[in-house]
């Protein structure tokens, strides 16, 4: 047997056995160790620790999402991941935040608002009842009715709202999702939802930082909740700056709720970014583009969401200005039909 040991953001350390050719992540779950996961097959990063100590390999023929820079800097997704000695990891994440468990709730649909060219936003509340505990950024799986097939989305609403939960949802040709939220949704139709999960949200131990945002498209949905949930903390408000774009004006949406943060929360800033066409006030680019010498000090903390490709580019943005990678946490927001 191997002594794996899974060392927290808070300090707490906690040990388990797993055994020569056992996934580390099936020990972890069978030894009620706190821990992030969903998908147990390598295809997402919820699992995601960094080896401290010993050896520990993906298991051969095991597909994952890590790319080789990243495992050769020991980046590691447990759930593929075997133990060839003792060893530690560490995670990003507190021992409280590991401890949550995802479950299944019902949830009836409240309204449907087209809020831009290719965007709604879904408001459910959860029938009588039921709750779903969620930390902003994490996010959701929400059954398609009819077709069986499931759809992640991360709540644009905070904790304090519930029992009714708000989602930002792109609307794409042909999408499962989206064809039945444009032809058959309908007031108090239930939806199944399940959740939370992932390890992008909001690092509360962090919370008197600087804080940047970036986010592209419906990738605005979770940073609104972890912005509302810093208003509503006691005591002072960090520094935070706030870039989000999408490719055309027509195609922007929340502006008017953006607005309305700036106002209760003096420390925000704002940059509103197009690729195309853009009007007074509004950044010409990408919200990278929109980052600049003098946003980042050396403990700023950062939250990025939106296309891969978008969150590659900001990582080295930011790192070029001066944030320290441990500080920047990510959520890639995929299509999918």
């Amino acid at each position: 047997m191997r002594n794996v040991t899974l060392n927290y953001a808070d300090g707490v350390s906690r040990s388990f056995e797993v055994a020569p050719g056992e996934l580390i992540l099936d020990a972890a779950i069978a030894a009620e160790i706190p821990v992030l996961y969903q998908c147990q097959s390598g295809s997402c990063s919820s699992c995601t620790a960094t080896l401290a100590s010993g050896d520990a390999q993906t298991r051969a023929g095991a597909s994952s999402t890590l790319l080789a820079s990243e495992v050769a800097a020991g980046t590691r997704l447990l759930c593929v991941c075997e133990a060839n000695s003792d060893c530690s990891f560490d995670v990003g994440y507190t021992s409280e935040a590991g401890a949550g468990v995802a479950h299944e709730v019902h949830a009836f649909i409240d309204s449907i608002e087209n809020i831009a060219s290719n965007a709604v936003r879904l408001t459910v509340e959860l029938a009588e009842g039921e709750w779903m505990a969620f930390r902003p950024g994490q996010f959701m799986q929400i059954e398609v009715p009819g077709l069986g097939v499931l759809r992640s989305y991360s709540p644009s609403s905070v904790g304090t709202d519930l029992p009714k939960m708000t989602f930002l949802i792109r609307i794409l040709p042909d999408g499962a999702m989206s064809n039945f939220l444009s032809t058959a949704a309908g007031p108090d139709q239930v939806l199944k939802l399940t959740g939370p999960y992932g390890s992008f949200f909001l690092r509360e131990e962090k919370k008197r930082a600087p804080h940047i945002f970036v986010a592209g498209g419906t990738g605005l949905a979770p940073i609104l909740s972890m912005i509302d949930t810093l208003r509503q903390m006691g005591g002072r408000k960090p520094p935070m700056l706030l870039s989000f774009g999408c490719a055309t004006p027509d195609a922007l949406f929340c502006l008017d709720d953006i607005e309305l943060r700036k106002q209760w929360l003096p420390t925000l800033e704002a940059r509103i970014c197009v690729d195309r066409d853009p009007l007074e006030g509004m950044h010409h680019g990408n919200p990278v583009s929109a980052l600049r010498a003098g946003d980042v000090t050396p403990d700023t903390v950062a939250y990025l969401c939106g296309p891969q490709v978008m969150i590659d580019a900001a990582t080295r943005r930011l790192i070029e200005l001066g944030a320290d990678p441990a500080n920047i946490y990510s959520e890639q927001f995929t299509p999918s039909n």
